[in-house]
């Protein structure tokens, strides 16, 4: 996935805002949190990080092409970054992104989840 098909797919999502932050990362975020950076590279692949589940966070952080975010992971919290191939597909990272998004957006209070248009659960 390019940063351009990567930027297309996370502004797809409901009630997401963009901003170029730490470095010229494209960072996207909901009700004002993050739920995905693409950036944070040497320029060759794109590396996309993403929130994730406790068990996703096992299941990827040792296969090829994926690892515990940088920064992140390092402080604990469930962040994966697509950084190399064979990594995930195309189909598979959109899967990741858009349970990113969920993830965090029903981390949001259901006062701003309203607000935003977002379901409850």
């Amino acid at each position: 996935m390019t940063y351009k098909e990567y930027n297309a797919f996370c502004k797809s999502l409901p009630a997401t805002t963009y901003v170029m932050q730490w470095g010229g990362s494209h960072v996207w975020k909901v009700g004002g949190k993050v739920f995905a950076i693409g950036g944070w590279d040497d320029g060759e692949a794109a590396h996309i990080t993403f929130k994730v589940s406790p068990i996703a966070y096992e299941m990827l952080k040792d296969k090829r092409g994926c690892r515990p975010a940088p920064y992140l992971a390092s402080r604990g919290m469930k962040w994966i970054q697509n950084y190399a191939k064979p990594g995930l597909s195309d189909k598979d990272l959109k899967g990741y992104l858009k349970e990113s998004h969920r993830i965090v957006a029903l981390g949001l209070s259901k006062k701003r989840r309203k607000e935003l248009g977002l379901p409850e659960s």
